[in-house]
């Protein structure tokens, strides 16, 4: 290879650094509870209920033209964004978000919505405009949605804690569950601090980092239970830095080329794809020093049963003289 980022045969002393590791994951953790606690999450129209509608307007109509209209209206919490599609022919879409206050009352003659009545006066207001599509979540459904995805989240967490206590020892699911929510606890709190919008779309990147971190933890984990078997004798904490070298060029490569991607989507797709995106960039750089620090901290601090096998049972054996 013409480039080489990370040389294959590194001597890095991971575990000398554990304590400090330990100590910066609970402050950021604590952090990120006592943002979630004290600003919390800023529910998208997904969780906290409202209504969607998708447009395009004529040439020379702006997002600030939209905004200043539509906030005449009685909606709340309004967020216009705009976005420029791809193609030959690309058109500039607006998406309009708004939530309906627990004030409001639909009209008792036509029963109107209130997302109806926005979209007439949008339409009565810049003609030319085309409604592309528009949706409304109700308060109810939206509870739903909220705790199915937290739901999601507690269940896949689980699932992976029995995967792990299957694949390897009980002592190696203990620290990978917690790398997973360390990332999962630290990236929500972000989203608190940033007040980024918190919707079914961060879920799916939330399940996606889960996902992504625990992989990269099984590869760290699968390579710990190999050289256990090749160095019996030798310190637990040796075996995990042994470990953790030999598999750093994958770890530094995979998150690398995955962030590339990512941070093209970051800057170049638009408002509606941005908060997908950072939580997937925040939750792989925290997931990739989760698997090297965290899992692998907590799995030297439990301590993990040596295999002890027969003389017989070693590849190679042929019986005594």
């Amino acid at each position: 290879m013409l480039l080489k980022l990370v040389p294959d045969n590194t001597h890095l002393h991971f575990m000398r650094l554990r304590i400090a590791a330990f100590i910066l994951s609970a402050l950021l953790i604590v952090a990120s509870i006592f943002a979630l606690a004290t600003r919390g999450l800023n529910l998208g129209v997904d969780f906290a209920g409202g209504s969607v509608i998708e447009t395009t307007v004529p040439e020379g109509v702006t997002t600030q033209d939209i905004r200043d209209f539509v906030g005449t209206l009685n909606v709340a919490d309004l967020n216009v964004t705009d976005a420029v599609g791809t193609g030959s022919n690309p058109i500039q879409v607006f998406v309009i978000k708004f939530k309906t206050p627990e004030t409001y009352e639909e009209s008792d003659e036509e029963g109107l919505s209130l997302a109806d009545l926005v979209r007439a006066d949008l339409l009565e207001e810049f003609p030319g405009m085309t409604i592309r599509s528009s949706s409304t979540v109700g308060p109810k459904v939206s509870h739903e949605l909220f705790n199915a995805g937290i739901m999601a989240l507690a269940v896949s967490l689980v699932l992976m804690l029995a995967y792990i206590a299957f694949r390897f020892q009980w002592n190696f699911s203990v620290g990978a569950v917690a790398a997973l929510a360390h990332d999962v606890i630290i990236t929500m709190g972000m989203f608190a601090i940033t007040r980024l919008e918190f919707d079914l779309t961060t879920i799916a990147a939330l399940l996606t980092i889960i996902g992504y971190s625990m992989n990269d933890t099984v590869v760290v984990f699968d390579r710990v239970r190999e050289e256990m078997r090749k160095y019996k004798k030798m310190p637990l904490g040796e075996v995990i830095d042994l470990a953790l070298n030999g598999t750093l060029s994958r770890t530094l490569l995979t998150s690398g080329t995955t962030l590339l991607a990512l941070l093209a989507i970051f800057f170049l797709g638009g408002p509606v794809l941005r908060g997908m995106s950072f939580a997937l960039i925040f939750g792989i750089v925290i997931g990739t020093y989760s698997s090297i620090f965290v899992a692998s901290s907590i799995l030297m601090t439990i301590g993990v049963a040596r295999e002890k096998r027969a003389a017989e049972d070693v590849p190679g054996f042929q019986g005594a003289p």
